[in-house]
């Protein structure tokens, strides 16, 4: 394998810039999303998986499909936590899950975008809107 091959797969892994965590909201958003997705049927394969293309909050299993989630969690509706999954953040979103699905080679499974939105006011429960098939694949 050439160097730049080389480079280019080193690339790929390395470790992304330390970024300020989720915090507390943003924790409990992914897990109240996940245990959503369980009780839908879904299968999560793994969370916050992480390369050099960016971050895919839920690796899940519908079915046959493979279905990357983004999730958002505000305290308030305003703006709606759907609006925040931009052209950019689709972008992102798909390159990293292209670069998900080479492990599975030639073959990959059929896949989506879905976007889990939860708006989770101080001491109230939260309410999760689940949008299916959010958005095409930019690639």
């Amino acid at each position: 394998m050439g160097y730049a091959a080389l480079h280019w797969i080193r690339t790929l892994f390395r470790q992304l810039p330390q970024q300020k965590g989720k915090g507390p909201l943003g924790e409990r958003g992914e897990n109240a999303a996940a245990k959503f997705l369980r009780n839908e049927g879904y299968k999560i394969i793994c969370r916050n998986f992480r390369c050099g293309a960016g971050e895919i909050d839920i690796v899940a299993r519908d079915g046959k499909t493979l279905v990357f989630v983004e999730v958002k969690t505000r305290a308030d509706d305003e703006p709606m936590p759907e609006e925040q999954v931009n052209s950019v953040k689709q972008h992102q979103l798909t390159k990293a899950a292209r670069f998900y699905l080479t492990r599975f080679g030639t073959a990959p499974p059929p896949a989506r975008f879905d976007v889990v939105a939860i708006v989770w006011p101080t001491g109230r429960s939260p309410r999760i809107r689940h949008t299916r098939d959010a958005f095409e694949a930019t690639f």
